[in-house]
């Protein structure tokens, strides 16, 4: 059985937030207080929480007090004096003693922001100098998110990613004071990492600072996925309170959920890539896990390049990380033919596909979107067959601890490969290398 969590956040997302929602689910603040003083900087501050009410409902604030420093809250100004660069930071985080899966979350957050901020001043990320995220309460937030998360019971799948979701998020709006000066908001941070992951936003008609780069980082390095609420059987809500006194109630809500209907019995079998479970129906149905995850879409028609360029195109879009590419011809304006050229890549390669169709087609725009899909599980086997080696792709779905074979598929080059060296149909020796895989 695994656990699930999903961040709804309707008015944004802050550190201080994940962290009171994450005491709100039980994760004791002794531990957190324990684990972070591994980081060898419990001198510089306090965790102090607090319930408290925002718009009459009850929610739990944590508050991570300065020690050095005349005011408590979360301004972004606060924290200029305890600046510091993204190495330091890493061997904090390394050298601190924490669970295995905490100290890798935590890392890679910070290199998530460090990569943001790099962009945004135009830096390498290891010469960034944190000013708001880099502070003590920032280094507490993000250590003490990935630490409550770990105690929680959240586990990762083989690329490293937790089972964690996040809805869209909201713009918020208006100026911030911050180190550099006034900036509109988001804040550039926020956007940078927004961009990176091609994040859906919507405004709620609150101008004020909702995500701040803390939690915008969090929430994009371990979030899978954005939008609805993955399928999941509901077990506990956490309420995290945010500083901000806003219109409706400022209060991060941390689902956490189950993937699937195992009797208590029954082992939990890791499936990989990203898994999202299917709803349920009682306890008898067999829990089909699906496999979800994010995926972007480009477009653009083109009606006026050389045909003969469309297959190094198709080579270059691979070779810059599509996953798949494909054409289809339409009908264009002024009678002309021409064709949609779809490429369909993992969110971090949209530039690198994007950069290669602005350079080898005559296309002035390029349509994006983001789409979920739903993929079966696949590997690939050598199977050794009278003729040679070939390679077989196997496709499985998991049925609670089963495996369900879908569609078994010879890999094309190999029997191509085989069909020229032996003088053979390229169809005879996909028949054999099916029928050497059903006789194994």
């Amino acid at each position: 059985m695994s656990k699930i969590a999903y961040f709804q956040c309707p008015t944004g997302i802050s550190g201080d937030m994940c962290l009171g929602a994450l005491v709100s689910l039980g994760v004791p603040v002794e531990y957190l207080v324990e684990k972070l003083n591994g980081l060898g900087i419990n001198q510089e501050y306090q965790l102090r929480v607090e319930l408290v009410q925002r718009q009459t409902q009850q929610a739990t604030k944590v508050y991570v007090d300065l020690v050095h420093h005349h005011h408590h809250h979360h301004d972004h100004e606060h924290s200029h004096h305890h600046g510091r660069h993204l190495p330091e930071i890493e061997e904090m985080i390394t050298k601190a003693n924490l669970p295995p899966q905490a100290t890798a979350w935590s890392l890679a957050v910070f290199r998530q922001l460090a990569v943001a901020e790099g962009a945004v001043h135009g830096i390498a990320p290891k010469k960034v100098h944190f000013h708001e995220v880099g502070a003590v309460d920032a280094i507490v937030d993000i250590v003490g998110t990935c630490l409550g998360l770990d105690w929680l019971g959240i586990h990762t799948n083989d690329q490293g990613l937790p089972l964690v979701y996040c809805s869209p998020f909201p713009t918020g709006g208006g100026i911030v004071r911050a180190a550099h000066g006034q900036m509109p908001v988001p804040v550039p941070a926020v956007l940078k990492l927004w961009e990176m992951r091609s994040c859906p936003i919507y405004s709620n008609g609150i101008d004020r600072e909702l995500v701040t780069p803390t939690g915008a980082a969090i929430a994009t390095t371990l979030a899978r996925g954005f939008g609805s609420p993955p399928p999941m059987t509901l077990k506990q809500v956490g309420l995290g309170a945010g500083s901000l006194d806003l219109p409706i109630p400022n209060i991060l809500r941390l689902w956490i959920g189950e993937t699937s209907t195992h009797h208590s019995h029954s082992h939990h079998v890791s499936v990989t890539t990203n898994n999202v479970p299917h709803h349920h129906h009682d306890q008898e149905t067999i829990a089909n896990i699906e496999n979800i995850e994010t995926i972007s879409v480009l477009e653009t028609q083109i009606d006026d390049l050389n045909p003969q360029a469309i297959g190094y195109i198709f080579d270059a879009l691979f070779g810059a990380g599509a996953v798949d590419v494909f054409t289809q011809s339409v009908g264009m304006k002024k009678s002309r033919p021409g064709i949609l050229l779809t490429v369909i890549c993992h969110p971090e390669n949209i530039s690198s596909c994007e950069n290669v169709l602005f350079r080898e087609t005559t296309t002035l725009g390029i349509r994006r979107r983001t789409q979920q899909r739903n993929i079966l599980n696949r590997e690939i086997q050598h199977l050794e067959t009278p003729l040679g080696k070939i390679g077989v792709k196997v496709a499985w779905q998991q049925k609670d601890t089963e495996k369900m074979i879908i569609n078994i598929q010879p890999e094309y080059e190999d029997c191509a490969e085989l069909a020229r060296k032996n003088n053979l149909p390229w169809r005879e020796i996909h028949r054999l290398a099916l029928q050497s895989w059903y006789n194994q």
